[in-house]
């Protein structure tokens, strides 16, 4: 039996959600979004003596944290680390490309920003193609890449996969069950830097636990957020 885990990235800086050009050298997590992530790599480091594979997808604030955690399970463990493999099935969906979605500026609104999000969620699932990429092709690359991910779990093997809230979410939606339509209710309790258990196994993928966040959560740590 293999095991994945599924990490969604630690706090993006606004520009991470919009359509303007971004410098090469802008940063893919904020300072407090790089803490999340060596967070995570510490307390993964805590329960798992190594990974045998590392993915994530190609957006900044994804291959960021993915290096933060990585980085972070090495002060840990002395054992050489997996290759860090960019994955592009594994982005989150263009939020700027969503029928009737928020524009950057309502990012320093969340509950506008949320209310604006969730309703254009509900139009693309229902089917507006109006948008770079259809859900049915979102559904499509994202299952996609969590075959891959299945396949490096193999038997035996442990791997770190990096994404976002909405495709992670995505998964657990199918997993479960859950329709298109609720599935953004899952999305949007999505911690920064938590973490999602899977095992994989003959039956196929069982959903261990999910957004785990109690090392970012403690009172003593207080580094949870949701964006």
């Amino acid at each position: 039996m293999g095991v994945i885990y599924l990490v969604r990235h630690g706090q993006a800086p606004m520009h991470a959600y919009s359509t303007d050009p971004v410098p090469a050298d802008a940063p893919g997590l904020t300072d407090l979004g790089v803490e999340q992530a060596r967070r995570t790599g510490l307390e993964l480091a805590r329960q798992v003596p190594a990974f045998t594979a590392a993915v994530s997808g190609g957006l900044a604030r994804q291959v960021a944290t993915c290096a933060g955690v990585l980085a972070a399970f090495g002060e840990v463990h002395d054992g050489p680390l997996p290759e860090h493999v960019v994955d592009p099935g594994w982005d989150e969906y263009l939020i700027p490309a969503l029928p009737g979605g928020p524009t950057p500026d309502m990012y320093r609104s969340p509950a506008a920003y949320q209310q604006v999000l969730d309703a254009a969620l509900l139009r693309w699932t229902a089917g507006a193609a109006d948008s770079d990429e259809t859900y049915a092709e979102y559904q499509e690359r994202t299952s996609a890449a969590v075959d891959r991910a299945v396949e490096l779990a193999g038997s035996g093997q442990t791997v770190l996969a990096v994404s976002s809230a909405g495709t992670i979410t995505a998964l657990i939606a199918r997993l479960w069950g859950v329709p298109a339509q609720a599935w953004p209710t899952l999305a949007r309790a999505m911690v920064n830097a938590s973490y999602t258990k899977l095992l994989v196994g003959r039956r196929g993928i069982t959903v261990v636990s999910m957004n785990e966040h109690a090392h970012l959560s403690a009172a003593d740590v207080g580094l949870a957020t949701f964006r």
